[in-house]
């Protein structure tokens, strides 16, 4: 018995030595100031980071399919990053990067596994950029991660980030109709995205100069693999960046137009990914609006890709929580 209270009391002081782990900290991207380019010297710490950050905002001139060196083109497209990534990274609620280094590496249901830094990076090049992944080595990708990181100096290691990622609305109960996306594309993007979709070229095709609104489908656009290409991703993004002028205290359309427009642009063709099916091996964990099966929820791959979320969103929660009660 003596022993039993001894190994007691032990426990107990050791457990009161230890410190509570802290609650993570708070930043709010929406007051955050970005980091100034500027300041950086010119020797080969700032040179890099500028060369990362021209790679965000002209990544078609560096690392595009129409590059003069064959071995730089790497994306697959001509957009540049910063389609997505406004403004170089740094508006939030516009997959800012500003923290992105302070909180990878990190789980991602998508692979079902601890990513770094440097496989978001390729992620993007893969999907959204429709190319082949950067050697880990490169120049180019020691400077993407090197412009993450001084845009992320300030911010605490694995913060709680507001203004990250894209801001979170609840999808409308029903299932968008691709049809009045058409008519909301015809009164809202038209004018800077083109009748067809194709958007608006800086120079000629050929040139390596991008374009100065980018195609929203066809071959010069995302992946099947993109974010963009989920329902709810897209109308979150279109609905608090788009069309121009539009912020996210000011939305210039409303929830429903958002969501049915998203509809129609990832209605249109695009160039496909091999090995969909290969994304979220934990099917449970799989989103609502991921349009290739296959799926634990028993649902169909259209509802999938049109809605409504909610009652696969639900599901998807009861099935987890059933999973997690026959957890040992």
């Amino acid at each position: 018995m003596k022993t039993v209270r001894t190994a007691a009391v032990l426990a107990a002081l050791l457990a009161a030595a230890s410190p509570a782990r802290a609650e993570p900290a708070a930043v709010d991207l929406t007051k955050w100031k970005v980091p100034d380019l500027e300041s950086l010297p010119p020797d080969e710490r700032g040179q890099l980071v500028r060369y990362g950050r021209d790679l965000v905002v002209e990544t078609y001139k560096h690392i595009g399919p129409e590059v003069a060196d064959a071995s730089k083109r790497f994306a697959g497209n001509n957009l540049a990053c910063q389609s997505c990534h406004r403004e170089g990274g740094t508006v939030p609620f516009s997959m800012s990067y500003v923290g992105v280094t302070s909180v990878f590496p990190q789980y991602r249901a998508r692979e079902d596994a601890i990513s770094t830094t440097e496989d978001r990076v390729n992620g993007c090049m893969e999907r959204s950029m429709a190319g082949r992944t950067l050697p880990l080595d490169s120049r180019e990708m020691k400077a993407f991660v090197a412009y993450m990181e001084f845009l992320s100096q300030g911010v605490p290691r694995d913060a709680k980030i507001n203004g990250s990622g894209v801001k979170m609305v609840k999808m409308p109960d029903r299932m968008a109709n691709v049809g009045r996306g058409a008519e909301v594309y015809k009164e809202q993007c038209v004018a800077c995205h083109g009748d067809n979709g194709q958007g608006v070229r800086n120079g000629k095709a050929g040139d390596a100069l991008g374009y100065q609104f980018p195609p929203l489908w066809g071959l010069d656009s995302y992946n099947q693999g993109a974010g963009m290409y989920r329902l709810a991703m897209a109308t979150r993004f279109v609905l608090h960046n788009m069309p121009q002028g539009t912020t996210h205290e000011a939305p210039m359309l409303s929830l429903d137009d958002a969501y049915d427009v998203a509809a129609f642009i990832n209605d249109q063709p695009r160039p496909a990914k091999a090995n969909m099916e290969a994304d979220f091996p934990n099917r449970l964990k799989k989103p609502a609006d991921m349009p290739f099966p296959p799926y634990a929820d028993g649902f169909s791959q259209a509802q999938h890709k049109y809605g409504p979320l909610g009652p696969i969103a639900a599901q998807l929660k009861k099935m987890q929580d059933e999973a997690a009660a026959k957890k040992p």
